[in-house]
């Protein structure tokens, strides 16, 4: 399935997103790939059914509940990251499932791929640990960014550059070798000429005078710019206060945040600590591209909501689809 038509948000100077999605497009004009157009503002963003979704929804109206089958199925037509795991998508298969996803796509709409196999992926949580050694990652790379070409967007390894920080991986030596890896990603999606984006963490993690040199170590002037809050549950004004700091140190790098699972029902902008399939949270701003006059390209669902952090809180192992959760997420987001 496509995704919903584009769509516009205006993000206030408060910082809070106005309510509402307003149709229409333009954004900024920049033609550097730091990196080209805003692709989002351009064309809509591709997304695909979840089967599990879908499954779920039709059980529902067997069921005869239909106003959650109606959820269920709002919650799918919502466009999201398509996550690539060399576990899932080896070198030699992952090339060819990339190429058709841009092939669904046509050219009319976008693709957000979200490539996740670094070395020691994950040493900051451990539920997705895994990912390829130095020696296969760079190959598995180049394989998906032939075939994404110049008609996607990529978020380059969530939490990889923090973890240089945040990880005990080994020493020095240990750190520059993912610092160089990460660099070799980064130029591979470059030269393809793939809109990129390297992700940065988010507002209650690593500092934006810390993150801005992993960030340029990688390459990051060289492409788009960068992504926040991927998979994370920190507060939209948070995030935005962080991603414009971090922005304004890398002379003024563009930027999205993941706001799949950063909706407050309580309104405040308390950091949330347990980043595991924490309670109390909600769904957030649906996405779409932003036109605000700020480096801020769009507001994106990059995790899919409905999928599990981790086998924390009663949930499945991580990215499998938990339905009772994005059911509780959705309710309290008041869907």
């Amino acid at each position: 399935m496509f995704s919903l038509p584009v769509r516009r948000l205006t993000v206030v100077a408060s910082a809070v997103l106005a309510a509402g999605l307003l149709a229409g497009c333009g954004g900024d004009s920049d033609d550097d790939q730091a990196g080209s157009a805003n692709p989002f503002a351009e064309k809509a963003q591709f997304d695909e059914a979840t089967p599990r979704l879908e499954a779920a929804a039709k059980q529902a109206t067997a069921d005869g509940d239909q106003a959650t089958a109606d959820l269920l199925t709002r919650l799918d037509e919502v466009p999201t990251g398509i996550w690539l795991t060399p576990e899932r998508y080896p070198t030699g298969s992952v090339g060819p499932f990339v190429s058709g996803v841009v092939q669904r796509a046509a050219g009319q709409t976008v693709p957000l791929f979200v490539v996740y196999g670094i070395p020691d992926r994950d040493c900051s949580g451990a539920f997705s640990a895994g990912g390829l050694t130095p020696e296969t990652y760079l190959p598995w790379v180049q394989e998906i960014a032939a075939a994404a070409g110049d008609q996607s967007a990529v978020v380059v390894e969530p939490d990889a550059l923090p973890g240089v920080l945040a990880c005990d991986t080994g020493g020095e030596e240990a750190d520059q070798v993912r610092l160089d890896v990460m660099k070799g990603a980064v130029g591979a999606f470059a030269d393809a000429g793939t809109t990129t984006y390297v992700d940065a963490g988010h507002s209650d993690w690593i500092e934006p005078e810390q993150m801005a040199p992993l960030l340029q170590q990688v390459g990051v002037d060289g492409v788009r710019g960068f992504s926040t809050n991927v998979a994370n549950y920190q507060p939209q004004a948070n995030e935005i206060s962080f991603a414009r700091r971090l922005s304004d140190l890398l002379g003024g790098a563009h930027y999205v945040i993941d706001t799949g699972r950063n909706g407050d029902p309580d309104g405040t902008t308390t950091p949330v600590s347990d980043w595991c399939n924490p309670s109390g949270r909600a769904l957030g701003t649906e996405p779409g591209f932003v036109d605000d006059g700020t480096p801020l390209d769009a507001v994106l669902w990059i995790k899919p909501p409905a999928e599990s952090d981790g086998t924390c809180h009663g949930g499945p192992t991580a990215g499998e689809v938990w339905i009772d959760r994005a059911l509780a997420l959705a309710e309290a987001a008041g869907w």
